[in-house]
């Protein structure tokens, strides 16, 4: 029986038919797949390779793991089964500000711009200021 492989840092231009190839050295690869994201359709910078001898995959991975590939150095290893996901948990498509989420009105989540400090102590007073004209 093969082996599934995760390749994982991947250049964001990585096609199926590319890892396809950088596998094909190793030996026979029976599928090839990147990853994409739903919403945009660009990929997610990692895919999975299934090889046809447990053997060849296991010398891909040792080989490839840490190798440069497009200036980057993949992340080569068996693939973990996916993890069973409770159909009734939220998804997170608002980016972590569900409902439940703790940061809900915490003020941590208010864009990147810092916030303006209103209660300045310079020694003027609001009134003392605006009556302080130059």
């Amino acid at each position: 029986m093969g082996k599934k492989i995760y390749v994982g840092n991947l250049p964001f231009t990585t096609t199926s038919e590319t890892l396809s190839e950088i596998f094909a050295s190793f030996g026979q690869v029976d599928s090839s797949k990147i990853v994409m994201d739903r919403e945009t359709g660009r990929s997610k910078g990692f895919g999975f390779v299934e090889m046809a001898a447990e053997q060849e995959a296991n010398t891909a991975i040792e080989k490839l793991h840490g190798s440069d590939y497009g200036g980057r150095a993949l992340t080569v290893n068996e693939a973990r089964p996916m993890e069973k996901r409770d159909p009734s948990a939220p998804r997170h498509f608002d980016n972590g500000r569900h409902e439940n989420s703790q940061h809900q009105d915490s003020g941590e989540h208010r864009g990147n711009r810092p916030q303006f400090n209103h209660n300045r102590n310079d020694g003027y007073s609001n009134t003392e200021q605006s009556n302080n004209r130059w």
